[in-house]
């Protein structure tokens, strides 16, 4: 059965948000409803990019002294580098904390790459704005709303060429044991059918970062990914309910007017229903992708030190899976409320759990080998699966390889079918991908960075984002964007990469599937999202 998504666009929906090839979108002003004439980047037949560019100074940050953690109190420390990129990040190696905030773009591109628009978004704090941290490698996902007509996306509510926003409390969620001082709302970004951005904050992921949304049509409700959480145990009640799966509805209003509310959980799981020892309540759902497909919300989790990094649905049904793992009832409806909650108990037990692993994947705690992050529905019976890879930058330099991401073995694409009541992996794209050899970047720093000893250049590491279209003959294009490991301080700020591959829906082997590269990010950008726009 089509999905909701694939029978809206199949029915037209989006033909309103055209931009004509070429023109190029400038800069939206900062208000909540968009800039005057509205400018799209929604085209059908094509992709949106969304990526972000490094605009601090070396002044932003000084050695030895600024303080660190932002807003610190206690346990201060002094920067140890100034705020020229890519040699800030190296502050991270005496703030864990450490980011900086940068301005948001969504560029329309052809399917072979080829930039036909822009959309900056509003970054002046004067008026609606939202803006991402630039080495956060999980943020800026895209998604189509499930008509098909709207696009979403998660950023902060707090200046640009701030330090540590991603790890700050949310104003209404304050941890006072989280070592970062300061507080931002996070913020879901709604770029709507008349080409206007909305935004509408949450209290969410206080300690963390919002990572990825979309707009349920139907019931004008909006659903959220992320993490929370960066103090101390037992966490905050606001801590704990704010992590993992989020739901919210739009606002309609400027930020200014909002009365943001404490947030909001859909879904709960505990690795206790897979008969595992209790983990860190709140770190089970540390997720990182979101979609929807039949009216089923997915996400995934592939990293943490905690839970199990795997592939989860909603259950609406409470059907699904009594173990902890199944598979989707036909016909379950959407969720429609938050989930409700004892805030009583909720430190100790956490919240109630609606989720399960979706039957056939990896159930193993902490797994040194699973790191899915994007989801894409071919059909409702083969999906494609972004492993982001394991992020361990051991270094050859003889060979010149980043050996352990070279040898994974799951890392890059995979195909998953399902058969006989679960899902199956048949086989994993890597070709073209060149896992683990380091290419180069225009414009960026050559040599070894001091602060780690190895090599600024990046490799690829896996997948992180990624979308896809099936042609009538059955063929399927996947477009994603690549995760990189590197001797950088923090690999989230690498310029990575926007691949393109080729595959059968029939196919049951790799063989003859490479990857083609379509984009390279320069020194100072990062690739984050990726959604093809259907409807040519």
């Amino acid at each position: 059965m089509p999905s909701r998504l694939t029978l809206a666009a199949a029915g037209g929906v989006i033909s309103s948000l055209l931009l004509i090839p070429g023109t190029l979108a400038t800069a939206a002003a900062p208000q909540h409803h968009g800039p005057a004439h509205p400018q799209h980047v929604l085209v059908p037949g094509h992709l949106v990019l969304s990526r972000t560019v490094y605009t601090a100074g070396k002044d932003a940050i000084v050695p030895g002294v600024t303080k660190l953690p932002a807003g610190c109190t206690t346990a201060c420390v002094t920067a140890v580098a100034d705020g020229g990129y890519p040699e800030v990040f190296n502050n991270e190696s005496v703030d864990a904390s450490f980011g900086i905030t940068s301005p948001i773009l969504l560029d329309s591109l052809t399917q072979s790459g080829h930039t036909t628009g822009e959309l900056k978004v509003p970054t002046d704090s004067r008026g609606d704005h939202l803006v991402t941290s630039f080495p956060s490698k999980s943020e800026l996902s895209l998604n189509l709303s499930t008509a098909g007509n709207a696009l979403t996306f998660m950023g902060y509510v707090a200046p640009v060429d701030s330090p540590d926003v991603s790890n700050s409390n949310t104003p209404g969620v304050v941890d006072p044991t989280n070592p970062v001082g300061t507080s931002f709302y996070r913020a879901v970004a709604e770029l709507r059918p008349n080409g206007r951005l909305g935004f509408t904050e949450t209290n969410a992921y206080s300690g963390n970062n919002g990572r990825a949304a979309f707009l349920d049509s139907a019931d004008n409700r909006l659903f959220m990914a992320g993490n929370a959480g960066n103090g101390g145990a037992p966490e905050p009640v606001g801590v704990i309910a704010g992590a993992g799966a989020q739901t919210t509805t739009p606002s309609v209003l400027p930020e200014s007017l909002q009365q943001v509310g404490q947030p909001t959980p859909a879904g709960g799981f505990s690795v206790t229903q897979l008969g595992d020892k209790a983990d860190k309540v709140g770190k089970d759902t540390n997720f990182r992708g979101l979609t929807v497909h039949d009216n089923v919300v997915y996400l995934t989790k592939g990293s943490g030190g905690n839970g199990v990094n795997t592939v989860y649905f909603i259950d609406t049904t409470g059907k699904a899976c009594p173990t902890g793992v199944g598979l989707p009832v036909p016909g379950a409806p959407m969720p429609t409320q938050p989930l409700s909650y004892n805030p009583a108990t909720l430190q100790s037990t956490g919240l109630p759990e609606n989720m399960c692993v979706l039957k056939g994947f990896p159930t193993a705690l902490k797994s040194t080998t699973s790191f899915p992050f994007g989801v894409w529905f071919a059909n409702d019976t083969t999906m494609y699966v972004a492993d982001e890879g394991d992020g361990a930058n051991t270094y050859d330099a003889a060979t010149n390889t980043y050996t352990d991401a070279a040898a994974q073995a799951g890392a890059g694409l995979q195909k998953w079918v399902l058969s006989n009541g679960a899902w199956k992996l048949d086989y994993t794209i890597q070709q073209g991908l060149n896992l683990g050899t380091p290419y180069d970047v225009s414009g960026y720093p050559t040599g070894d960075n001091s602060a780690t000893g190895l090599p600024w250049a990046p490799a690829t590491d896996g997948l992180r984002t990624l979308t896809g279209k099936v042609d009538r003959d059955g063929t399927v294009t996947i477009w994603a964007v690549t995760s990189t490991v590197s001797g950088a301080t923090d690999e989230g700020a690498d310029p990575n990469r926007l691949v393109r591959v080729t595959d059968h829906l029939d196919a049951t082997t790799a063989s003859g599937d490479a990857f083609r590269t379509l984009r390279t990010a320069v020194s100072g950008e990062a690739l984050r999202g990726i959604v093809y726009v259907p409807g040519e």
